[in-house]
C-alpha cells in the first residue's frame, strides 16, 4: 500500500475536505498553483471491469496538486446515490463539463439521458480537449433509445462510422490481443516519439491489463507506447515470442484532430487503465504530461518530467466484471481506496 503526502512531496496545501453537497467528488484547485491555476478539469468514472470508480479520482487528486480544479462524477444508482458501476444511464452532475477545460472519461456502454450526454456532446463538438482511457473506445452504446439524436454515438455505429471512439479517440473496439487475464502489458515508447515531451521521463508502462487490438489509428493519431505482450502478469515477466509482438500493438497515442474551422482539437487516448495499472509510475507521468498537452501547456513539462507520486491510500481492485466494491458514495474515495 503507497501513501505520499502532498506537503513533504510537492509542496502544496493538503487535501481539503469538501461537505458531500453534491453527488459527486470535488476537489479545490488552486489559482495560484501552476500549471493548474484553478482551471477544471471533469472526470466521467463508468465502467463495470476496470475500477475507474478507484482510479479516476486518484487521478483528480494528481491534478489537483498541480492548481487544477477536478470533479469526479460516478455511475450511481438514482435511487440509493450509491456508485453502481453496472448503471448504464445515471451520472449526476454532467453539467459541470460546460464549464471545463479538460474533460477525461472512462466509460463502457453507457447510455446517458439525453439532456445529460447533450453536455458531452457539445464538448467534444466545440474541439475543447479531451482524454479516454481503456474501455472508452466503446464508450456508448444506445440500446433503450435508438432514436436518441445521439445514437450515432455508439461504438458499432454506420450513421457515424464506429462512432465516438472510431470518430473522436481514433479507435473503437476491435479484440483484445493479448490473452485477458494471462497476458500482461508492458507499454514502452515508440523509438519514432521518443523526444516528445508527453514521454519525459516514461521508461515505461506496466500493467495487468492486456493489450488491446488496433486496426487502424488515423493518420493525425502520433503513437507513444506500444504495447508488448507479456508472457505472464508480472512486471519481471518476458515478452511473449512470436506474432503477437510482431508488429506490438500501439496503446496511447495523442490526436490533433482536424476540425471544420481549420483548428485542431488535442486528444490523448490509452486502453490501457485499469485500476492496478496506475500503480506503474510511468503510467502516471504519461497521464499527467499529457493533460498537460492536451492544454497546450506542453512547455511546463519538465526536461526529466513531472513528479507523479501516488496521493492518498491506493490498494486498487483487481479488474473484471464480478469483484466491484458497492455499497459506496463518492465521498468514500476522497482520499483513496483502503480496503
Amino acid at each position: 500500500m503507497l501513501e505520499l503526502s502532498f506537503v513533504l512531496l510537492l509542496g502544496v496545501a493538503p487535501l481539503q475536505d469538501v461537505p458531500p453537497e453534491n453527488p459527486w467528488l470535488t476537489y479545490v484547485g488552486n489559482s495560484k498553483v501552476a500549471p493548474g491555476l484553478g482551471r477544471r478539469v471533469v472526470f466521467l468514472a463508468g465502467d463495470e471491469e476496470y475500477r475507474s470508480e478507484e482510479s479516476l479520482p486518484l487521478l483528480a487528486r494528481s491534478l489537483q496538486a498541480l492548481g487544477f480544479e477536478c470533479h469526479v462524477l460516478f455511475s450511481q444508482n438514482p435511487e440509493t446515490g450509491l456508485i453502481d458501476p453496472n448503471e448504464a444511464s445515471h451520472m449526476p452532475g454532467l453539467a459541470l463539463i460546460d464549464g471545463a477545460d479538460l474533460v477525461v472519461l472512462q466509460l463502457r456502454f453507457r447510455e446517458f439521458l439525453d439532456e445529460d450526454m447533450s453536455h458531452l456532446v457539445r464538448y467534444v463538438e466545440a474541439g475543447n480537449p479531451l482524454i479516454g482511457i481503456r474501455t472508452s473506445t466503446h464508450a456508448f452504446r444506445y440500446q433503450r433509445n435508438p432514436e436518441s439524436p445521439f445514437a450515432h454515438w455508439s461504438w458499432k455505429s454506420r450513421a457515424w462510422l464506429d462512432g465516438f471512439g472510431g470518430q473522436i479517440l481514433g479507435e473503437t473496439w476491435v479484440s483484445h490481443h493479448g490473452h485477458h487475464g494471462h497476458e500482461a502489458t508492458r507499454g514502452l515508447p515508440h523509438p519514432r516519439t521518443l523526444g516528445h515531451p508527453v514521454l519525459r521521463g516514461v521508461k515505461e508502462a506496466f500493467g495487468p491489463t492486456d493489450v488491446y487490438a488496433i486496426r487502424n489509428l488515423p493518420a493525425d493519431a502520433t503513437v507513444l507506447l506500444q504495447g508488448e505482450v507479456v508472457a505472464g502478469m508480472k512486471p519481471e515477466d518476458p515478452p511473449l515470442a512470436g506474432a503477437k509482438n510482431n508488429p506490438m500493438q500501439p496503446v496511447a497515442w495523442l490526436r490533433e484532430r482536424p476540425l471544420s474551422n481549420g483548428g485542431t482539437q488535442r486528444i490523448f487516448a490509452t486502453t490501457m487503465g485499469a485500476a492496478q495499472d496506475w500503480s506503474s509510475e510511468g503510467l502516471r507521468r504519461l497521464f499527467l504530461q499529457a493533460s498537460l498537452w492536451c492544454l497546450g501547456n506542453e512547455s511546463a513539462i519538465p526536461e526529466k518530467g513531472l513528479a507523479a507520486p501516488v496521493i492518498g491510500k491506493w490498494n486498487p481492485t483487481p479488474f473484471g466484471f464480478r469483484g466491484a466494491r458497492l455499497g459506496f458514495r463518492p465521498e468514500s474515495y476522497r482520499h483513496g481506496s483502503n480496503w
